[in-house]
């Protein structure tokens, strides 16, 4: 397994007037619809579609995820078309969809994802350490650090779309 470390902000402006304002360079743009087949309160299983917007590409991954906060174990790794339909298909879910932009700020990676079905604009920043997460200063345009407060989860926004 892998770790996850990640803080993530709640944007206040819409990304495509911080693109502008704040120097990010685009580094990719993706549409990503995903479905949570299982989750408890420390693990989710998910699925993914993610088509590339600039040259098409369409892959499709399963994911694990153990543990809450900064920091996270995660296994991901690719699946087919086949499998992912088969999944998705099966539980009849809605998926989350949304696109995500892979930008550079600064020398570092940046992701902002704007959701279709709710009204949310997130930015998350990967770190290789937890010190280093903690020690980051994130300028004022991040928005509120949203990193600990589960009702931003993807897995949580999720759940609240199949009750609708």
């Amino acid at each position: 397994m892998s770790q996850e470390i990640e803080r993530k902000f709640l944007l206040a402006e819409e990304p495509a007037i911080l693109i502008g304002k704040q120097g990010l360079k685009v580094l990719s743009e993706q549409r990503i619809e995903q479905t949570y087949l299982a989750i408890d309160e420390s693990q989710e299983i998910r699925v993914r579609r993610i088509v590339d917007l600039a040259g098409g590409g369409v892959t499709y991954t399963h994911t694990f995820k153990l543990g809450n906060g900064l920091s996270r174990e995660e296994v991901e790794y690719s699946i087919s078309e086949g499998i992912y339909g088969q999944l998705t298909q099966a539980f009849g879910y809605v998926p989350l969809t949304k696109n995500r932009i892979t930008a550079e700020w600064e020398s570092k990676i940046v992701e902002i994802d704007v959701y279709d079905q709710i009204k949310l604009a997130v930015l998350e920043v990967e770190f290789e350490s937890e010190e280093a997460a903690n020690n980051f200063a994130a300028p004022d345009w991040f928005g509120r650090d949203i990193s600990l407060e589960r009702q931003y989860s993807n897995k949580k926004v999720w759940r609240e779309l199949q009750a609708k």
